[in-house]
């Protein structure tokens, strides 16, 4: 059970992002928050970690070393995204790329999750690194338009990640995930998972209503939590245990990998049948990322083979927008094994589905991967702070073409 506390004199209405920013983005705000305080002490909480900041912080002097990357994730439309440093974090735009904003802290400092809430002013803050800015067990919710944090939710263990709707706030620790209303930090709901080290955790993200996907309470089984019809569906999608997962933004479709990473499935989230399965490769891989574009006509899947990968989805979830997908293009077909003529005497291998398009990194990176805003465009994030757009060609398939590069933590990178 967590406890919370909030501060007073919140404005989360107000966006961080300037007119000119914001446009053909999201300009939404979420409602005002109530504020309640806290319940109980936070017997858990480590006094040598520093409390939130009350006013703007001061920035790191310039002599300082440079920032390492502790944290890296998207925001909910891959237009931004965000950055904790061991100093910090750093929010910025993907198309055009630039930084938007940092906010570097004069003592501790170190940020492991920042989860960004489309492009207002609130984000989820949770410390991390050898000198944390906040306790690693608690979420610290920060509104950059006053500079400081406005509420926080406290925990018994290791936050392991955050997800953000406009009406919930979904916290991610090693067995367990909380819900909690927006608005009034109000605990809606908990669930059990199995070990979640890494805080697997999706939501969707339309205008619909809530759907979210976690592992289940065995290896190699996903659960799928549909809030609006009360309903939960188990879904067995692997032998091994989960790796990584990804939800369409309607929360129709999902797409998992198990940690022997040679396969992707595609699954209706509704029934839990599965629609699609592709191939990433023969031999294990870890899956670092997987993501949908928007209208579901593709999925893109980076792992520490250093080979980004995009494939063709031919399903339809039931949707009007998949259905609508299909109708209005026809991409390329995923290629083939020669050998899939003899499909069911060799082994299943040769009659898999392969990648469209491919593009090559750094073997055994972390990145992060998700469609552009741009058609037929590829946004790549490193862990070394590398920032890559790419676009595939739909029809031929093939190698993508670098449109652009920079490293973001590079000090002398024109923004």
């Amino acid at each position: 059970m967590a406890t919370l506390s909030a501060y007073p004199n919140t404005n989360p209405n107000t966006n961080f992002l300037s007119p000119t920013d914001q446009s053909n983005h999201d300009r939404e705000s979420i409602p005002p928050m109530q504020h309640h305080p806290s319940s109980e002490t936070d017997s858990d909480a480590n006094p040598n970690f520093h409390s939130p900041l009350l006013n703007p912080p001061d920035s790191v002097p310039p002599a300082v070393a440079p920032s390492s990357l502790l944290h890296l994730s998207f925001n909910q439309d891959h237009g931004c995204f965000a950055a904790g440093t061991d100093h910090g974090f750093r929010i910025y735009n993907c198309d055009p790329f630039r930084e938007i904003f940092r906010r570097d802290f004069d003592r501790g400092g170190g940020i492991g999750v920042v989860e960004m809430l489309f492009r207002c002013n609130i984000l989820a803050l949770v410390g991390g690194g050898p000198d944390p800015q906040y306790p690693p067990n608690k979420v610290m919710i920060w509104d950059d338009h006053q500079s400081r944090c406005i509420s926080e939710l406290s925990f018994r263990s290791e936050v392991r990640s955050v997800r953000l709707r406009r009406d919930r706030i979904i916290v991610v620790l090693e067995q367990k995930i909380f819900v909690y209303n927006f608005v009034d930090l109000k605990l809606l709901h908990q669930i059990e998972t199995i070990a979640n080290p890494k805080g697997l955790c999706a939501v969707s993200q339309g205008a619909g209503s809530l759907v979210l996907v976690c592992p289940g309470l065995q290896k190699g089984q996903v659960r799928v939590e549909h809030y609006a019809s009360k309903r939960t569906k188990f879904i067995m999608a692997h032998d091994s245990r989960i790796a990584c997962f990804a939800l369409s933004q309607d929360g129709q479709l999902l797409a998992t990998a198990s940690t022997k990473g040679t396969l992707v499935r595609i699954y209706n989230t509704i029934d839990g049948s599965l629609l699609q399965e592709v191939r990433r490769g023969a031999d294990r891989a870890e899956i670092y990322s997987l993501a949908f574009s928007s209208n579901t006509q593709w999925l893109a899947v980076s792992s520490d083979k250093g080979t980004v990968h995009v494939f063709s989805l031919k399903i339809n979830a039931g949707s009007p927008s998949t259905t609508q997908s299909r109708s209005t293009s026809e991409p390329v077909v995923s290629p083939h094994s020669s050998l899939s003529f003899i499909k069911g005497v060799l082994p299943k291998y040769f009659s898999s589905e392969w990648s469209v398009a491919q593009f090559r990194l750094v073997e055994g990176s972390q990145y992060l991967v998700a469609f552009g805003h741009q058609k037929n465009t590829v946004v790549i994030l490193g862990i070394d702070g590398s920032f890559y757009r790419c676009q595939f060609d739909p029809v031929n398939g093939g190698e993508m073409t670098q449109l652009e590069y920079h490293n973001f933590l590079k000090p002398e990178a024109a923004f």
